[in-house]
């Protein structure tokens, strides 16, 4: 049995599929066949009830230790073993656990503008149904009620756009070495020239190259193809006043003018706009 030694933790909406898709590619990795097993997210079983479509979701955990570290079992000898849970970046229970159980893990967050990120995640949950608000704005205007009543992480529009917050606690969990930060943006617009930090990270310079080609291959595709699909039935971010003042929130508020003290480890955060 085995534990991974690397983790794409977040954040949701920002391309970690498609890095996941693109690193399980590479002959010196392994990445579990369940994209998301969400195993850190709880102590035991998750939980039984939330908002729309939830319950669903938690029964796709994979929160018994025998049947995680099984997901590992078929990683070639002398791989290393990933897996891409987006929440683990927001979540600061789940950093302790994999604190306490693989100390020297490696982290990978993706961080993408926090409002685009938010409406990404709205437009995901709104095109299946699931949000019966058809308005971004105040349909995040719900978010503190919807924490309330139980409902999952992934409602949390908001919230999950906090990096400075969850990048501080997880630099507490962690040694800067052990965390590495990308832009959604840069990967997106230009993967094929991303630095070698990927691969420093991981250890796995040998095969540099030939990473950033598969980056690029499945950003392209994967992105490319989402971008399609969603822009059929995505309501448009407007740039109006609302969201405007949704974005001043974030800077003022939610954590991401705590990234700058940061930015001396990641240089390559130093803006989202670009």
């Amino acid at each position: 049995m085995a534990l991974p030694d690397f983790f794409i933790s977040g954040a949701p909406k920002a391309g970690t599929t498609a890095l996941h898709v693109a690193l399980a590619r590479h002959p010196s990795l392994y990445m579990s066949a369940v994209k998301e097993p969400k195993f850190f997210l709880t102590d035991g079983p998750p939980p039984t009830k939330g908002g729309p479509g939830d319950v669903q979701t938690y029964r796709e955990h994979v929160w018994q230790r025998d049947d995680y570290e099984a997901l590992f079992d078929p990683a070639p000898a002398g791989t290393l073993r990933g897996e891409s849970t987006p929440f683990y970046l927001y979540d600061r229970d789940a950093q302790r656990r994999i604190q306490a159980l693989i100390p020297n893990a490696k982290m990978i967050a993706i961080l993408r503008d926090p409002v685009e990120r938010a409406h990404s995640n709205w437009t995901h949950l709104w095109s299946a149904g699931l949000d019966p608000i058809s308005d971004f704005v105040l349909a995040c205007a719900e978010e503190e009620r919807r924490i309330a009543a139980g409902w999952a992480d992934f409602w949390r529009y908001t919230a999950l756009g906090r990096y400075g917050e969850q990048l501080n606690h997880l630099y507490t969990m962690f040694p800067p070495e052990h965390v590495l930060v990308f832009r959604y943006r840069a990967l997106i617009e230009n993967p094929a020239q991303v630095d070698v930090r990927p691969a420093n990270h991981l250890g796995i310079l040998s095969g540099l190259n030939r990473l950033l080609e598969i980056i690029a291959r499945a950003f392209h595709i994967l992105i490319g193809n989402r971008h399609l699909r969603q822009n059929e039935q995505r309501p448009p971010l407007v740039a109006n006043l609302l969201v405007k003042g949704l974005l001043g929130q974030f800077l003022r508020t939610l954590g991401i003018a705590r990234l700058q003290p940061l930015l001396g480890r990641d240089q390559h955060l130093a803006v989202f706009h670009s």
